[in-house]
C-alpha cells in the first residue's frame, strides 16, 4: 500500500523526535516526594474536618469509658435489637464486652456493623481498610451504618503513606483488597442528583481513641 506523502512526514518526524528525545522540561516535578505538604494541625482534628465535611460523623474518646458511653448512647437512639448488629472481629468484641451486644452473623440482618481499620488518613478524611482484617469485605460495605473504632495512632498525612504502611505491616502477602471509604456512599449519576446510601452506607461513624 502506498503511504501518502504528509502521512510518511508525520511518521518521519515522529521517527525523528524518538530518536532524539526531549529532556524533561522539569527534572525535579518526578520521583517519590507527596505534592502535599503536611498540615500544621494535629492529625487527629485535620481528619475530624476532612471527614466531618464528607457527612461522616466523627467522636473523640478519651477512653475507652467514653466510648464504650457513645456506643451505649447509638444503640439506644437507633433501637437496635438483639442480632442487628454485626462485628466479626473479637478483639472489639472483648473491647465492647460490657455492652452486652449479641451480635448476628448474617450481613442481610445488621442494621450496623462495626469495624476496626488499618489506618485513617486525615488529608481526605478516608477510612483505610483491607480485606486482611477480620471483617473481610463485607461488612464495611452491606450495613446501612458503619461505625469503625479507631486508635489515635492509626493516623497517617496522607493516603501514599497509608499504603507503605500496609506494605510493612504484611511484607510476605499484601492483602487481595485495599480500600478507602470517604465518609457515606453517595453518587450523582441519576439525573446529577447526590443520593446518599446508593452502593453503600447511609452513615459512617468514626470513634477514635487513645490506647
Amino acid at each position: 500500500m502506498k503511504v501518502s506523502s504528509a502521512k510518511e512526514n508525520i511518521l518521519k518526524r515522529i521517527r525523528q523526535a524518538l530518536s532524539n528525545p526531549v529532556p524533561v522540561p522539569f527534572p525535579n516535578s518526578e520521583g517519590t516526594s507527596s505534592v502535599y505538604q503536611p498540615s500544621p494541625e494535629e492529625l487527629e482534628v485535620k481528619f475530624a474536618e476532612e471527614f466531618s465535611a464528607l457527612k461522616g460523623k466523627f467522636m473523640y474518646c478519651a477512653g475507652p469509658d467514653e466510648l464504650l458511653e457513645a456506643l451505649r448512647s447509638l444503640v439506644q437512639v437507633r433501637g437496635w435489637k438483639e442480632r442487628q448488629v454485626i462485628c466479626k472481629e473479637e478483639r472489639l468484641r472483648d473491647v465492647l464486652s460490657p455492652l452486652r451486644l449479641v451480635y448476628t452473623d448474617e450481613i442481610a440482618e445488621a442494621a450496623a456493623g462495626i469495624t476496626d481499620c488499618e489506618y485513617l488518613v486525615a488529608r481526605t478524611g478516608s477510612i483505610l481498610m483491607s480485606s486482611a482484617q477480620s471483617s473481610g469485605r463485607t461488612t464495611s460495605v452491606y450495613v446501612p451504618v458503619h461505625i469503625c473504632i479507631a486508635y489515635v495512632d492509626q493516623l497517617v498525612y496522607d493516603i501514599k503513606e497509608g499504603i507503605q504502611k500496609i506494605k510493612e505491616k504484611y511484607p510476605e502477602r499484601l492483602p487481595s483488597l485495599i480500600t478507602l471509604a470517604s465518609g457515606p456512599s453517595r453518587t450523582a449519576d441519576i439525573e446529577k442528583t447526590l443520593v446518599v446510601g446508593i452502593h453503600g452506607p447511609k452513615e459512617v461513624f468514626v470513634f477514635l481513641l487513645e490506647r
